[in-house]
């Protein structure tokens, strides 16, 4: 089987198709930059399977063709969560194709999707959280940034491209509310609580004007350089707190997000209902979360009943 390498014909036919595929997500789908870049990733290293195999036209794909990419995948140490991935992007592109009329059937129709076990995500305890959460320095202007940044992510359970994202007209912290853009440009409406409105207040008053220049439109969270923060400056400053209040796990935005919809849970939150802040389109996403409530349970009894 011919290896992937790099795709020289910037003509190949499925290069064009693709690119028609990824402007319809985003002009007719309205799917997030971040989620378009990652079928973008998989489809071209897909045409770049394609293209080693000498093939010429997108009619002449065929299911077995599409095994051994999967194959290749494997073969290249894929786990199967990626692979998934892939298959998933792959069998989208070709519905794509049938509805444009460019072809009849679907090649990857007889590929299954692999069952992934799904591990429970790492959240924080609420010892942990108050630790993170009083670590910043609020006698500096960086510090008192940062504990708003913690304080709503811990308050809304927001992902990391909804923080970054979030601008001032969005706020409505008398309200007692924010608006968010999550997935797809849905909208949806988070409380945040008195802690967080607080903290948003005092960075708002004593310390954003510190931060912001000319060019820093109006983005909530800013840098010292008066730009909004990307992810990985946020996974950055998670693993410095991390390491400064001496805790042995890692902390990533996502773990907030988890710590958020855990403690909502196990203090007997309504299911729908955190589906509802999290932003998730279907319950089954949101459902993981009875599972760690479960073990919440479990621990409880193992800690404090004389038999546990």
């Amino acid at each position: 089987m011919n290896s992937i390498g790099k795709t020289e014909n910037s003509d190949f036919f499925l290069l064009s198709l693709i690119k028609d595929y990824l402007m319809y997500l985003h002009t007719e789908k309205k799917l997030s930059k971040n989620t378009i870049d990652s079928y973008e990733f998989d489809l071209k290293d897909f045409s770049n399977f394609i293209f080693n195999q000498k093939i010429k036209d997108v009619n002449d794909i065929t299911g077995q063709i599409i095994s051994d990419y999967i194959l290749y995948l494997k073969e290249t140490n894929k786990n199967e969560r990626t692979i998934n991935r892939h298959i998933v992007a792959l069998r989208n592109f070709f519905k794509f194709l049938i509805i444009e009329n460019i072809i009849k059937t679907n090649p990857t129709e007889i590929i299954d999707i692999a069952k992934v076990s799904r591990n429970l995500p790492d959240y924080l305890t609420q010892e942990e959280v108050e630790l993170l959460l009083a670590a910043p320095d609020l006698n500096t202007i960086t510090g008192i940034r940062d504990k708003a940044i913690f304080e709503v992510m811990y308050a809304s359970g927001l992902r990391v491209s909804e923080l970054i994202d979030l601008r001032i007209k969005n706020l409505y912290l008398e309200e007692g509310y924010i608006k968010i853009f999550g997935k797809g440009a849905k909208e949806r409406i988070t409380p945040i609580g008195v802690f967080a409105i607080n903290a948003l207040n005092n960075y708002l008053n004593n310390a954003r004007h510190s931060l912001s220049n000319p060019f820093s439109k109006d983005y909530v969270f800013l840098t010292k350089k008066g730009k909004n923060f990307t992810r990985q400056a946020i996974n950055k400053m998670l693993y410095e707190y991390s390491l400064k209040i001496g805790l042995s796990k890692k902390i990533k935005p996502h773990t907030l997000r988890h710590t958020f919809a855990t403690h909502l849970i196990n203090n007997g939150a309504d299911l729908r209902a955190v589906q509802e802040m999290l932003g998730h389109s279907d319950i089954s996403t949101t459902q993981i979360y009875t599972h760690l409530d479960f073990r919440f349970i479990k621990d409880t009894h193992k800690k404090y009943h004389p038999h546990g």
